[in-house]
C-alpha cells in the first residue's frame, strides 16, 4: 500500500497511513436518529466522488476468506459503487489471485446472487 499512497492522494482518495485509531479511514454503514453514524467499516483506501473502496490484502486472503468480508462490507457501505482488491498472486504455495478470481467468475456466472455494485476489480500483486 505504501507505494500507491502518493498517487491515491493525488486521485483524492483517504488513504490508512497507519492502524492507529485517528489514521482509520471509516466509511458509514448504518445512521441512527439524525442521521447520526451508528456504524462503519475501516477500508485501506476511499474516495468518495468515485463512491470506490480499496482493499489491499496479504496472508490471510483465502485461507481467512477475507475477500468475502470485504466483498461484504462493500455491499452494505454507504455510497459505496466499486471495490477494488488488490490479492497477493501467491501465498505459502496457494494461488491466492486465481482462488479469488474463480470464486468471482463463478459467482457472477452463476446468477444467483444479485450485488449492490456496479463493479468489482481484482488486481494480482
Amino acid at each position: 500500500m505504501e507505494k500507491l499512497t502518493l498517487n491515491l492522494l493525488e486521485l483524492n482518495y483517504r488513504v490508512e497511513v497507519s492502524k492507529r485509531a485517528l489514521d482509520k479511514i471509516k466509511v458509514p454503514v448504518l445512521f441512527g436518529l439524525n442521521g447520526k453514524l451508528e456504524k462503519y467499516f475501516d477500508a485501506d483506501a476511499y474516495n468518495e466522488e468515485f463512491k470506490t473502496v480499496i482493499e489491499v490484502e496479504a496472508g490471510r486472503t483465502v485461507t481467512n476468506y477475507q475477500f468475502l468480508k470485504d466483498l461484504f462490507q462493500a455491499c452494505i457501505m454507504h455510497e459505496v459503487d466499486h471495490l477494488v482488491i488488490a490479492v497477493r498472486k501467491s501465498y505459502k504455495k496457494n494461488q491466492d489471485f486465481q482462488t479469488v478470481i474463480t470464486f468471482f467468475d463463478t459467482l457472477y456466472a452463476s446468477g444467483r446472487l444479485t450485488l449492490p455494485l456496479e463493479g468489482i476489480l481484482i488486481i494480482g500483486y
